[in-house]
């Protein structure tokens, strides 16, 4: 039976932290050994941060330490080199230089053209699946269904799809394009390919941060006479401000990270104009055994995307809420003062 509040008796005054004293405040706290100890806390991390250490920070320190050296899997002696593998990708008549940079330009372009199309696509998708109609659990399974295949399953679907001599899709459409071995067509392939299977996954995410979206901020928004283009700007891109980021990153490095396709699909044809940088860095370091220049390649790469993820946070980051949380920290400040300050004329 719930014990209403007025018959609580009211704690007795004590000095904050321990019995007795001037000051008001509760009493000692009672911890248990058990559950407050910090032990607890560190047991249930032990598992994951020993696969973090064994399997994402030993090996990205040691990745550091082969890219200092003149590293070759085939010969015993792997001769110090300091950062000459770093320099080599920035001199322009290194062996190195033409083809790194001819990835990092394809994984550029690759990056630009599918993101803008895997944010709004699947924001579009999202707010569809989100309505109510007969159906609507099938549609987001159909649309979510290709995310579970593997990227080797995608890439020989659709290279025998996209084949300009018996490809299906050239039937359908009635076209010869030669989807694979042709510019600007191998883009385009590629790009809606890449679109076609991870649409669905963003999309579940959108429909996640719909769903925590509060249903009274659209009804006070109709009563405003807001239309559907208005409460979109002002309720759901707002309240989607979180999801719209961390798409963005996720979408972001994964295109930059783009192998499985360009590989699978099209070898990195014609004349190496879709081999994005991890191939480059993949066929120095695995079919060239030259792990210390495909070391330094790739540190080179995720330099580049850290950059652009603190780019994107800057960006896109709520100024309002920073300016409120500013406000805040200075009233809560200007409160201590006063009360200091009317603390020390009691003392006078």
């Amino acid at each position: 039976m719930a014990v209403p509040l007025s018959s609580v008796p009211p704690a007795a005054p004590g000095r904050r932290g321990g019995p007795g004293g001037s000051g008001f405040g509760p009493g000692p706290r009672r911890t248990s050994h058990i559950h407050g100890s910090p032990w607890v806390t560190l047991a249930f991390l032990a598992p994951y941060l020993v696969v973090f250490l064994a399997f994402v920070a030993l090996p990205a320190v040691y990745g550091i330490w082969i890219s200092l050296h003149d590293w070759d899997f085939t010969l015993p002696s792997r001769p110090w080199v300091g950062g000459q593998n770093y320099a080599d990708l920035f001199d322009p008549e290194s062996v190195q230089y033409e083809q790194f940079w001819n990835g990092m330009k394809n994984t550029g372009l690759f990056t630009l053209f599918s993101v803008p199309l895997l944010i709004v696509l699947p924001l579009a998708l999202a707010l569809l699946l989100n309505l109510k109609f007969p159906g609507r659990t099938f549609f987001r399974a159909v649309f979510f269904a290709p995310y579970v295949l593997g990227v080797a399953v995608i890439g020989i679907m659709w290279r025998y799809l996209l084949d300009g001599n018996f490809g299906i899709v050239n039937r359908i459409l009635g076209t010869n394009i030669q989807w694979t071995t042709s510019q600007p067509w191998t883009w385009i392939g590629l790009v809606g390919v890449t679109v076609w299977w991870t649409m669905g996954f963003n999309a579940v995410i959108y429909m996640a941060g719909l769903a925590n979206i509060p249903t009274d901020q659209y009804e006070a928004a109709a009563l405003d006479g807001a239309g559907p283009w208005k409460r979109f700007l002002h309720v759901t891109l707002p309240g989607l401000r979180p999801v719209v980021i961390f798409v963005l990153v996720t979408t972001v490095l994964a295109s930059a990270n783009m192998f499985g396709q360009s590989y699978t699909i099209t070898q990195g044809g014609p004349a190496e104009s879709t081999r994005t940088a991890i191939m480059v860095i993949t066929d120095l370091g695995f079919s060239q055994s030259r792990a210390g220049q495909a070391a330094a390649e790739s540190y080179i790469l995720a330099f580049f995307l850290i950059v652009v993820s603190i780019a994107q946070f800057w960006a896109i980051r709520d100024r309002s809420a920073g300016r409120e949380r500013k406000e805040a920290r200075a009233a809560e400040r200007r409160y201590r003062e006063r009360l200091a300050a009317d603390d020390e004329e009691g003392r006078r």
